[in-house]
């Protein structure tokens, strides 16, 4: 977690070269490896950092960086095993917003990124504890300390004074500077992996002698898969095991291979793995399974001591089928076709289907992990890895959990930019979770968090391994759609329909055909054909006509897709006429750009690739249903590709340090968390400019009957809602009363309220009937995983049975606040429906902009909910709102460390 490098302990991280440091705040008893780091230091080196030649400006640096104490000084060390390498500090002295900055990092250890590494820990503690820019002199010509500040991504001011140079540095990281992180982190993370991926020589441990071993399996694989690299087999009780060498243990190899495959008991993974890591091992592949929780930390400890990246527990394993690797360390049954899919799987039976499936369609696979209980390399890992990886143009992945959602979502939308990324949608039901809290936190359900994270990335999720295919299929094979509109052309009537009732299903548009291209369609088809759309050609239909017919079609523009239905005949089979290869034989150039898929009726598989002459395929599926599905994702991929990529929103006037306070006080008499009384939610969403409905909190009759002439609306008449900590859900309980008019009504409501409710009533709030508008939902919701959500949609009191809702996850950029107003159902009721007066859009952005501000401030905001919201031609105001708060710490999701 990112507290551990600011407050309490160890994090681990990686360098340029894939090499692994860990980060931590120094002690006293680091001093005198702190002193050994300036001992052996050149004398250019201490020059540069103490602008003099001088041993005793190192044990005065040892004295002072290792001294704890002083609340303005902050020190990280940066150690490769037990060997300390690295050093920075930062003083604020007078000014506690600004620290100065010093930087050493041992000699043989520059050029490896430890200084940027040490200087992104550095400012997120600097952050934390309030600093917002850092100062540093430095000799003019230290050039490669300049480069590290100029490279950093943050905005550096410098100020020449002879020869030193003062540089000043704002701390507000940016998309500059997340993208530098990135670009860092990919570096960084790909070297890493080269050795799993990628190694010159693998040992397999836990290769036995007889059949039915995991290990001897996995040594066949590698075996029969023709491993480029050098192969050893761990055995102590052979010599060889499958004609390949074998040793008693991985101190004996004649050399440390890069890459250890782990097929032991579990009770040994932990000290067997200390074993790689003490020979030099670089990587690890960990088949065993039903670690327990123990031994898992143990196995994960000694990984990061000695620099390993791990791929399991429990996986399946790892192949990589590149001509100059043909990488199998799998115990699957069938060897991975090569080819250019990247696959991810948590699950090794999923794996196996994948591996099946894409052998079959010929796609075949260019790297395949299964991540297994993913204590280490994760998706994330995976994708970046592909991203740099020339042999990889489609990602595939099958997910159960997040470790990192914002940086999972970060790497996929650039990811997605370069390949498509496909996954199944695991996980959807919400068995086991607990029934939520507030109306926004059941609208927030496991499903939405999930598909909020796929679609603000841009990766197509598919509900089964077969739709997964499906589409993948067509994304292999096909371009794009340029739009949703799809002509539907087949050689039988009835099924045209069919196919085009799917098409519809599936959210696509079967619209009628141009009257120019229909009657070139009626000229190139049999007597008796239609030309409307769907367009039945006639069971005496030849190739060479229909072939025509498609190619007019995809030339015309006035679709984004043919979908071709074709089932055999008498008639065809009479004159010997195979349909099939109108869509296969010289296909027309126009094709090209606009994707042909086909359906065939009498094939028995769900999906196969037709290869056509001019070495492309053509998509063919078994069901209308299945070509629709996959056209679909193929027009939302389009879709996400062609919009603008959004910049943040960041609405004017936001009171965050006001807002901080507020929390900090309310956490501060309640430490365990809760919700807030009706006059700190206003107070909270007043920080943000959120327009709340003016209310007053009274405690007595009297004071409610003179809130209410204040208060009371152009037609005098106000709402009487009850108020107390058990009073959550105030409809439900009978403690809202509207329409109320004049001092009697309100006097005798409020008696009413406190008659039926008694001592779970504390007060009430009174405020003017709002004008009638369109009932929405605003609100935020913290997932333990993802984060926070903005979630917005139908409001009211049947908010949760009409369960109109979407969510985007928190920073909104504006593209994401405009798919958030447009995604619901209701949203037609915002636009105009039925010629009524739309809805002042611009007031909800902005309310969707400022939750989105107050959740990306505050990681104590467990929910909010603003129900309902009156949306009106001449703004939107919140009527009823509440904000429940936990005692959270935020943490940056982008800082680079390893899990």
């Amino acid at each position: 977690m990112t507290e551990l490098v600011s407050e309490v302990g160890t994090v681990c991280a990686l360098l340029a070269d894939g090499s692994t440091v860990s980060l931590r705040p120094a002690g006293p008893a680091d001093r005198q490896r702190v002193l050994r780091l300036y001992d052996e230091m050149s004398a250019d080196s201490l020059r540069n950092r103490f602008f003099m030649v001088s041993r005793r400006s190192g044990e005065r640096a040892a004295d002072r960086l290792c001294t704890p104490g002083d609340p303005g000084h902050r020190t990280l060390v940066a150690l490769h095993g037990d060997r300390l390498i690295g050093v920075a500090e930062y003083d604020t002295g007078d000014d506690p917003a600004t620290g100065e900055i010093a930087l050493a990092v041992a000699d043989d250890f520059h050029h490896r990124g430890v200084g940027t590494l040490l200087l992104e820990h550095l400012v997120h503690t600097a952050r934390e504890n309030g600093v917002t820019a850092f100062t540093a002199d430095v000799l003019a010509d230290n050039h490669p300390i300049h480069r590290v500040l100029a490279h950093l991504g943050l905005h550096v001011t410098r100020r020449y004074d002879g020869t030193t140079v003062h540089g000043v540095i704002r701390l507000e990281p940016d998309e500059a500077y997340l993208a530098a992180v990135d670009l860092r982190g990919r570096t960084a993370g790909t070297a890493s992996l080269r050795p799993l991926l990628r190694p010159r020589s693998v040992a397999v441990i836990g290769a036995g002698t007889k059949p039915g071993s995991v290990g001897r399996a996995i040594l066949h694989n590698l075996r029969e898969g023709h491993f480029r690299g050098l192969l050893h087999a761990v055995n102590p009780h052979a010599h060889a095991v499958l004609h390949t060498p074998a040793f008693a243990s991985v101190g004996d190899l004649p050399q440390p291979p890069e890459l250890a495959v782990l097929a032991v008991p579990a009770a040994a993974v932990p000290g067997v793995a200390d074993e790689c890591g003490r020979a030099g091992v670089k990587a690890l592949v960990v088949v065993t399974a039903g670690l327990d929780a123990a031994h898992t930390a143990e196995l994960t400890a000694v990984c990061r001591r000695w620099g390993m990246r791990m791929v399991g527990p429990n996986s399946l394993g790892i192949a990589n089928t590149e001509s100059g690797v043909r990488l199998d360390a799998t115990f699957a049954v069938g060897r991975p076709l090569p080819g250019t899919a990247g696959v991810a799987v948590q699950s090794g039976g999923v794996g196996i289907a994948l591996l099946d499936g894409l052998s079959r369609l010929g796609i075949g696979v260019s790297s395949f992990v299964s991540l297994g209980d993913k204590r280490d390399v994760s998706g994330n890992d995976l994708l970046q890895w592909w991203e740099c990886d020339d042999h990889t143009d489609l990602a595939l992945l099958h997910l159960e959990s997040f470790g990192n959602p914002c940086a999972f979502s970060r790497t996929a939308r650039r990811v997605t930019r370069r390949m498509p990324v496909l996954t199944v949608d695991a996980g959807r039901s919400t068995a086991g979770r607990r029934a939520a809290a507030s109306h926004t936190a059941a609208s927030a359900t496991p499903t939405m968090t999930r598909r909020a994270l796929f679609r603000q990335a841009g990766i197509t999720a598919t509900e089964t391994l077969g739709e997964l295919l499906e589409t993948a299929a067509l994304l292999h094979s096909q371009p794009l759609p340029d739009g949703d509109r799809v002509a539907v052309i087949s050689n039988a009537g009835g099924v045209g329909v069919l196919a085009a009732d799917a098409c519809a299903d599936a959210g696509l548009v079967v619209p009628e055909l141009p009257t120019a291209l229909r009657a070139e369609l009626l000229a190139l088809l049999p007597p008796g054909a239609g030309a409307g759309n769907p367009i039945d050609t006639t069971p005496g239909v030849d190739a060479p006509a229909l072939s025509a017919a498609v190619d007019r079609i995809a030339a015309s523009g006035a679709v984004g897709a043919v979908l071709v239905a074709l089932v055999p005949t008498a008639l065809t089979t009479a004159v010997g006429t195979d349909l099939v290869t109108a869509l296969t034989t010289s296909p027309h150039p126009d094709r090209a750009h606009c994707p042909v898929v086909a359906v065939l009726l009498d094939q028995p598989e769900r999906v196969r690739l037709l290869h056509t002459d001019d070495g492309r395929a053509v998509p063919a599926y078994g069901e209308a249903q299945s070509a629709a599905r996959a056209l679909r994702h193929a027009t939302e991929r389009a879709y996400w590709l062609a919009r603008p990529p959004g910049t943040p929103v960041a609405p004017a006037g936001a009171d965050s340090a006001g807002a901080r306070a507020l929390v900090a006080q309310f956490l501060a008499q309640d430490p365990d968390g809760g919700w807030l009384d009706a006059r700190q939610t206003a107070r909270l969403l007043g920080c943000y400019g959120i327009p709340l409905l003016p209310q007053a909190y009274v405690t007595t009759e009297q004071e409610a009957v003179d809130a209410a002439a204040r208060l009371a609306s152009r037609a005098g008449v106000v709402a009487l809602k009850a108020q107390g900590p058990d009073l959550l859900h105030k409809t439900e309980r009978g403690g809202v009363l509207l329409d109320l008019r004049g001092a009697h009504a309100v006097r005798t409501a409020y008696r009413d309220l406190t008659a039926r409710l008694g001592p779970a009533m504390t007060g009430a709030l009174v405020q003017p009937m709002a004008r009638r508008g369109t009932e929405l939902l605003a609100g935020v919701i913290q997932d333990e995983v993802f984060g926070a959500l903005v979630v917005f949609g139908s409001g009211g009191t049947t908010s949760e049975l009409l369960a109109d809702h979407a969510a985007r996850l928190a920073p909104l950029t504006d593209t994401d606040v405009h798919e958030l107003l447009t995604a619901p159902r209701c949203a037609p009721l915002l636009f105009g429906y039925r010629g009524a007066e739309p809805a002042d859009l611009a007031s909800l952005k902005d309310l969707l902009a400022r939750l989105s501000q107050m959740a990306d401030d505050l990681p104590e905001l467990a929910e909010a909910e603003c129900n309902p919201v009156i949306a009106r031609p001449d703004g939107s105001t919140v009527v009823d709102a509440r904000v429940r708060l936990l005692p959270r710490r935020a943490t940056d999701p982008y800082l680079r460390r390893l899990p």
